[in-house]
């Protein structure tokens, strides 16, 4: 491989990383914005954050890229930018924020509750990456989204609240079950199946 075909290589296998990367240099961006008060630029640029988010996953499953690094460094910047988020629309949306604490809180919970679980566990946040969290992120990308530039729609606020509820709590489960640090579980089914597999396997083979 020649030397120029291998840096092309090199670096496509770090594209997914430099973009969790952009996510994390854009956080305190998007802290500094809270605090000035400037919804329009927040609004824009926690757009391209999130789709940054969901573009780096794409490009890590889609090519074989995923690495225990890039999960990880994904997570940490997911929780950054997640935190932004809310701040955001608590500082520029607070008659939506005080009309519906009640599930906000209750959500905001138990992510927290799996950040904080993980952390104790692993020392690290979790990096699951299941099938439900994804859409879990992916409904609350939209919903907030659609908050700052359409308003709000009660039907994708409870779907958004049920979908990250079932999330974290799958995750939560998730943290009880694995006793070590996991990148990109796919859930609890998959999980309880590899585990019922393991112990059909460990058990003596009948005599003849």
């Amino acid at each position: 491989m020649s030397v120029s075909r291998q840096g092309r290589v090199r670096v496509w296998k770090g594209l997914p990383n430099a973009i969790s990367w952009g996510r994390l240099l854009v956080s305190p961006v998007l802290f500094a914005l809270i605090l000035m008060g400037r919804e329009i630029p927040f609004k824009w640029l926690l757009v391209t954050a999130m789709l940054s988010d969901v573009l780096d996953g794409y490009l890590a499953r889609r090519f074989g890229l995923q690495s225990r690094r890039g999960a990880f460094l994904d997570s940490v910047a997911d929780v950054l930018v997640t935190v932004t988020a809310v701040l955001g629309v608590i500082r520029f949306r607070p008659d939506f924020v005080s009309a519906h604490y009640r599930p906000l809180l209750f959500v905001l919970g138990l992510y927290f509750g799996e950040v904080l679980g993980a952390l104790w566990r692993y020392g690290r946040v979790s990096s699951f990456h299941s099938y439900l969290a994804r859409a879990a992120g992916q409904a609350q990308g939209v919903f907030v989204v659609g908050l700052f530039f359409l308003g709000y729609f009660e039907w994708l606020f409870y779907a958004m609240i049920a979908l990250s509820a079932l999330g974290y709590a799958e995750e939560i489960l998730l943290l009880c079950l694995l006793p070590t640090w996991k990148s990109d579980v796919r859930g609890l089914y998959w999980v309880l199946s590899s585990k019922r597999g393991k112990g059909q396997s460990d058990q003596p083979l009948p005599g003849r």
